[in-house]
């Protein structure tokens, strides 16, 4: 049974994201994502501006008026949440767990995307397949999908974005609109990326938190690998210290930044001390111009 912690955590998500949808993201997502195609609807009377190619000569004979067709998009896009649950996403220095703001931005993408008449499905992982749950329609699918967003106990504690990500490719029939929401700390897994990025919309959300990017304080303390356990009695008052630890860490900053941007993949970077809101209306806003 689901702690009702649980459940008043997705009731507050729900309420909170389903606005956010309702007043900034619903038109946007649907602005960005377009249709597989169009199809025909009906017919009206010919207006002055209308392309003539759409013409329907038939109609226009009988009646002896012009009159052009009318065609709607088709949707029926397959959005994927590919959601790291590896044991630093436990991690969370200010607010909220990386795992909490995961659910939260998964829970916006979601109900932007039911609300344009969209699928949405759900794949969670380590270094293992923890769990997938096919893409469908409607409010019931979103809240169990923030569920197990939330309440899933990963079996594993490191990470393998390859894994999953070469796991979808070989099982998904139809081009998905794919969020792959991490901290990224992994290697090995950008040409995997590369070939997603061939058949799928792929973007990646990175959450990270402050203190995974800069080290607290001064003096000694234990620093742990969060997938590992491992701890390691350092010194951060020792000036070469920091800064090689800085330059690790900027350096597999800039690096996905790169390698993303050379492989034409968005990058939404999201901060625990920071509002999840103003990168996800940058990114809209970035697709938007692209279009046009």
């Amino acid at each position: 049974m689901i702690p009702k912690e649980i459940l008043d955590k997705v009731k507050k998500i729900e309420i909170t994201t389903r606005n956010l949808v309702d007043e900034i993201f619903s038109g946007e997502y649907h602005s960005i994502f377009k249709g597989q195609g169009l199809e025909f609807s009906e017919v009206r009377p010919y207006q002055p501006g209308d392309n003539v190619k759409f013409i329907d000569w038939n109609v226009t004979a009988r009646t002896g008026t012009p009159y052009i067709k009318k065609f709607e998009e088709t949707r029926e896009l397959t959005v994927l949440l590919m959601i790291d649950v590896s044991r630093s996403g436990a991690f969370g220095s200010i607010n909220k767990f990386k795992r909490e703001i995961a659910a939260e931005i998964g829970s916006v993408l979601a109900f932007s995307a039911i609300k344009n008449n969209d699928k949405v499905g759900l794949l969670l992982f380590s270094d293992a397949i923890e769990k997938y749950i096919p893409p469908k329609k409607g409010k019931k699918a979103v809240l169990r999908l923030i569920r197990e967003i939330l309440y899933h106990k990963a079996q594993n504690h490191k990470t393998n974005i390859q894994k999953a990500l070469e796991y979808y490719y070989k099982m998904s029939k139809k081009r998905s609109i794919i969020f792959l929401i991490s901290d990224f700390f992994d290697k090995d897994y950008m040409d995997s990326m590369q070939i997603v990025a061939q058949k799928h919309d792929l973007i990646a959300v990175r959450i990270l938190d402050p203190h995974e990017l800069e080290l607290p304080g001064k003096g000694y303390f234990n620093l742990e690998d969060a997938e590992t356990g491992k701890t390691q009695l350092i010194n951060a008052a020792d000036k070469t210290f920091r800064e090689n630890f800085q330059k690790r860490i900027n350096q597999r900053i800039n690096s996905l930044q790169k390698d993303l941007k050379k492989n034409r993949i968005d990058l939404i970077d999201i901060r625990t001390d920071e509002t999840y809101v103003k990168s996800l209306i940058k990114f809209f806003t970035r697709r938007i111009r692209r279009r046009r």
